[in-house]
């Protein structure tokens, strides 16, 4: 199996390679979140040995010639059938290691339109996108909430271009879609509530500003303009179920 390193490698070189291919080739997922936690990645934990990548729309029929001619084979049946929003590939040499590629948008449990969004950073889906694909997870669980924590811990919340996550983008996405700030709110909050695990071993100073930048989100979220649609909706609450379920893919 490969080891962290080996894939953080591949990542590397398959996003070298997309560059000179001009395709837009941008990561998210578990090395997305180690990649931004380097100053103190001691929550990252891996638990795939997939790479996990998104390409803009109008560049995803030139994916398999592209993967082919740097070792992948396509899953031809899934893509076939689903190529228009995911691929999927697999290593030449390795049955182990799995390509899952989404084409425009991350779309789990709720959407995240990234289309237009994938110049923002060289490497990974941008910030603001990042925390939100795991804010996202109706059914968090540690790993997923032990990811969130890390980006919270490694990077600032403020303006995206100065490189932190990016509040007015976390905030406009919320604003548009009910589900996903309902989502989202609901897993900031256990992960106030998971800060005082002492299993964390954080100190006070970190403790504080994890939450600090929790509760900048939430104050984004009680100060962005809200629409009709978005205030009836939030009457309506959770009486109706306001997020898709997902299907996991078999290997």
């Amino acid at each position: 199996m490969d080891t962290l390193s080996d894939l953080v490698l591949e990542m590397k070189r398959l996003i070298d390679a997309a560059n000179e291919s001009k395709i837009h080739l941008r990561v998210f997922g578990g090395l997305a979140i180690f990649t931004h936690s380097q100053n103190n990645p001691r929550f990252f934990r891996r638990d795939s040995p997939d790479l996990d990548f998104i390409v803009p729309k109008n560049e995803r029929h030139r994916l398999e010639q592209f993967l082919n001619d740097i070792g992948y084979s396509p899953n031809k049946q899934f893509n076939l059938l689903n190529g228009m929003r995911r691929q999927i590939y697999y290593h030449d040499q390795s049955e182990n290691r799995r390509i899952d590629i989404l084409v425009g948008d991350f779309e789990m449990c709720h959407k995240l339109p990234l289309d237009d969004r994938l110049h923002v950073d060289p490497v990974t889906i941008p910030l603001a996108e990042l925390l939100l694909s795991k804010a996202q997870v109706v059914e968090l669980n540690r790993k997923d909430a032990l990811d969130i924590i890390s980006l919270l811990l490694n990077n600032e919340v403020g303006n995206e271009k100065d490189g932190t996550i990016g509040l007015d983008r976390i905030a406009w996405l919320c604003a548009q879609d009910w589900g996903l700030y309902k989502t989202t709110s609901i897993n900031l909050k256990r992960i106030e509530d998971m800060l005082a695990d002492e299993d964390l071993e954080l100190t006070k100073e970190e403790r504080e500003l994890i939450l600090g930048r929790v509760r900048q989100i939430q104050k984004a979220f009680d100060e962005m303009p809200k629409s009709l649609a978005w205030q009836m909706r939030d009457k309506v609450g959770t009486r109706v179920r306001w997020y898709e379920e997902v299907e996991e893919v078999n290997r």
